[in-house]
Parts: structure tokens; sequence; C-alpha cells
């Protein structure tokens, strides 16, 4: 029996894998309404006011684990009927405040919602709107700004209170980069599941004549203890895919590709993460054509599976909820068919009931070290320059000065200095994740032994370079 770190991670767990073995088992629509009761069982409630709350969350998460409001342009969505447990951002004034004379917060204030009552500063939240400058102006530090944890998780501001006081998601500014899904604490927010898809592609597989491929992220590696990457390729093999690759040799291609447009256009942004191509779209128009045109690890090994076997059908599985925006949109080139989070991946397997800790190993080894690097931050750049090196580029010829950007508040910094010519960096490695792909918002498992688990992963490729890699695939 699987550990999770949170209950509202087991519970995303239990509905998907409710609704895949349904699926498997062609009963949807007569067993799609028993779920929110067999999950929720009661007499007593243990997470809610009672069993009937629970069982209406329940039901929210059954409909987006069907693909959610499909007439909702987002890929994460508030569950309303969970979003009910956060208290109303706004400034307070906490037991830090002297009640200084020079009554700074006061004068800072633009709207005058600032008042001194006997010695101390009261806030009149009726005028206040919330722009921190008392805040800051503060010599104590006695004023705090009190956010929901899914506004203070985005990093872009698209998370703010509606009329009714719940999380409302302005998709104008949302990236998908799904942080306010993990850290929501009531599990009200949520991304749109492809599972159901998925299910449907395996069972059709034999009927229809074509072969479903799973690629796997590198950042699996810490998420499948104690079971090991070969047991787990076994056992997608025994949910019905035909094969699994490595994304990590696409990131090879991708790689070696990049290399050369770098060369080409002598500054470059990278292409892999889809949140970070959001955020730059968004956010920096102007800086758009500097984001590189080769296609993302996942893509590269879709077309590369797609051009060896016609017949393919390909599912994405890694860390990356914004992976599933960027299939959605269409910006795959047809290389990719469906795309699943480690989340979705292990009740996928268990709605089969098989236990991968249990199965033989299996082999999977065709990328480099650094194709495999690309999960973790800095990853990117180190590929590139390999590649650089690789295809016999001096730094007399070329010199590459890379920004390695964990985060959205680091790729900020980055392309700003970009923006107004400051520095020379000529290319910037943006993940939306902080740490990178290895702690992404799909991930099962959130340890700083990520890393290290993605390092062992690295070590093993041996001395295999970017340039083999690629030219064994071909």
């Amino acid at each position: 029996m699987r550990v999770f770190e949170t209950s509202v991670q087991e519970l995303k767990d239990s509905v998907l894998r409710e609704v895949a073995a349904l699926a498997w088992e062609d009963r949807l629509q007569t067993g799609i309404l028993d779920i929110p009761e067999k999950i929720i069982p009661g007499p007593e409630a243990k997470m809610r006011c009672c069993i009937y709350k629970e069982r209406a969350v329940v039901s929210s998460r059954v409909k987006m684990a069907l693909g959610g409001d499909h007439t909702n342009p987002g890929l994460v969505e508030v569950m309303n009927v969970a979003c009910d447990g956060c208290p109303v951002t706004q400034m307070t004034v906490g037991p830090a405040c002297r009640g200084c004379i020079a009554t700074r917060c006061v004068h800072s204030c633009p709207k005058d919602a600032i008042t001194i009552v006997n010695h101390k500063a009261e806030i009149d939240h009726s005028k206040c709107i919330l722009c921190g400058k008392c805040l800051n102006a503060c010599p104590y530090g006695a004023i705090i700004k009190n956010l929901r944890p899914c506004e203070r998780a985005c990093k872009v501001g698209a998370i703010s209170m509606g009329e009714d006081r719940k999380a409302l998601v302005d998709y104008g500014k949302c990236i998908s980069c799904g942080a306010c899904v993990y850290q929501c604490p009531f599990g009200a927010i949520m991304d749109k599941s492809y599972i159901v898809d998925v299910v449907e592609m395996l069972r059709g597989s034999a009927k229809w004549g074509y072969r479903v491929y799973a690629v796997i992220a590198p950042s699996i590696m810490g998420q499948i203890a104690p079971a090991t990457l070969g047991q787990l390729v076994t056992g997608l093999k025994q949910v019905g895919f035909h094969a699994v690759r490595e994304v990590a040799l696409g990131a090879d291609m991708t790689a070696a590709h990049e290399a050369e447009e770098l060369l080409e256009k002598k500054v470059l942004t990278s292409s892999c993460c889809p949140a970070f191509v959001d955020y730059v779209e968004k956010n920096f128009p102007k800086l758009a054509e500097r984001v590189s045109g080769t296609p993302s690890p996942m893509v590269m090994i879709g077309k590369h599976i797609k051009e060896q076997d016609p017949k393919a059908k390909v599912v994405f599985i890694g860390p990356c909820v914004a992976k599933k925006k960027e299939f959605q949109l269409g910006k795959t080139m047809g290389a990719i068919d469906c795309v699943l989070t480690f989340e979705e991946m292990f009740p996928l397997l268990e709605s089969k009931g098989i236990d991968i800790t249990q199965l033989e190993e299996d082999t999977l080894d065709e990328a480099s070290g650094y194709g495999r690097a690309f999960a973790a931050s800095g990853g990117v750049a180190a590929a590139v320059a390999e590649a650089l090196k690789e295809k016999g580029v001096t730094a007399e010829q070329f010199q590459l000065n890379c920004a390695a950007c964990s985060g959205i508040d680091a790729c900020k910094a980055a392309l700003l200095k970009m923006d107004r010519g400051i520095g020379d960096v000529n290319f910037i490695e943006g993940m939306a994740c902080e740490g990178g792909c290895v702690q992404g918002a799909g991930i099962v498992v959130r340890s700083p032994k990520n890393q290290a688990e993605v390092g062992k992963h690295v070590k093993a490729a041996g001395e295999r370079t970017i340039g083999s890699a690629v030219e064994s695939a071909q």
C-alpha cells in the first residue's frame, strides 16, 4: 500500500483509480454515481463538516477526472464546493506594533486606511486596497499581509478572491504551472485529467490496430521507490502499453537542435518548460521571438517514435501539469496523443491491480546523462553547452553565457535583464518549478532527495554522449 504525503493526494488517487477502473470495464455511465459513497462510506465525516459535504467534493473530483468543465479554457479549475476554509486576504497589524510616533504606515497609505488608536495602528479594511506600502514602511515588520496559500503559490498573480470569496483564476495570466494545485490545503484546485482518454486508447489499440507507447520523463527517479525503473517499465507494459521510451532521449535531440539554433540566432531562451514559455509570451511579448523554436523533449521523442512507427500513439507521463496545457492547445504538432502526471500514472496501474514492486525488471536505457539531467535546474543549460562542445564549437567561435533560472521569480529577473539589454547572458534556461521538473506539481514524492535520485540516473548512463544517444536511436 502506498504512503501519501497528504490526505488531499490520497483522495485524488482514490478518485482517479475508481474512475479508471470503471473505464476499463466500460461501466462509467452506470457506476460513476456510486463513487462518492464508495470513497466516503460514512457514517462519520473524516475531513469536512459532514459526509454529504465530503461526497460533494468527491463528485467535483470525479468531474475533473473526466476532463472537468469543457467550457472552461483553463487547465486548472477551482472546485467551489471545496474552497471554503481559507481566511480572507487582508493586511493585519500584529503584536510587534510599538505605536511609534513616526507613523510611517499612516503616511504611506494612499487610501487613509490606517489610523492610530490607543498608540497602535489599526487598518480599515473597507478602504484598504492591499497595495503593501504600509507593510514595507513599518520599521518593526508589524504589518502582515495574509495571503491564501493558492495566492501565495501563484507567482504570476493569476489567483484572487472572487465575489463569493472563493478562489478565482484569471486564465489570461495563468501559466498552468500547477503550483496552486499542490499548495491548496483543502484540495480545492485540481488539474483536469485525461486518464479516461488513456484507458480508452489502450482498450482500443488491439481493435483498431495501433500501438500505444508510454514516454517517461527522467524526473520519475525518486517517485517509484521501493520499486525500480525496470519494474515500472514492466508494469506499464502489463497495463497495455506496447513499449516504454525515455523522454530523456528526446532531451538529447532537443539539446542538439537547440545548440544549432543558438549558434544561428546568438540569443535564446529554452522551450522545454511550457509554463515558462507561456510566462514569456504573456509577460514579455517582445522576447517571445527569443524563445527557442526547437520542440520540447516530449515532442521530440513523440515525433521520433511516430517516424519509426506510423501506427504509434504516444502518451507522455511526467511531473508537469503545464504539459497537459501544451497538449490541450495543440502545440505538440501531433507528436503526443495524451498526457498524464505521475500522480495519475499510479492510479492507472492500480486500477488494473498492478503492484510494480512485485514485478520482474525490464530494461530502459537509451539516453545520455545530459538528457536525463534535464529533470533538474541547470540541466538544460549544461546539455546545450555539451552539445556545442560535441559539435566542436570553441569559445572563440561562440561564448555561451547561461542563466539557469529555477522558479518564476528567478525567470522574471533574468528576462527583465534580457529585455533591458543588461548583462551578457545569451541563453536563459527557464523552469517554472523551483528546482526544476524534479519538484513539478504532478509528482508523488516531494523531497530534496529527488535531485539526488536523478543524479544517480544520470551516472547510470555512463560515457554515452548526446551525439551517440541520438545516433543510436536512428
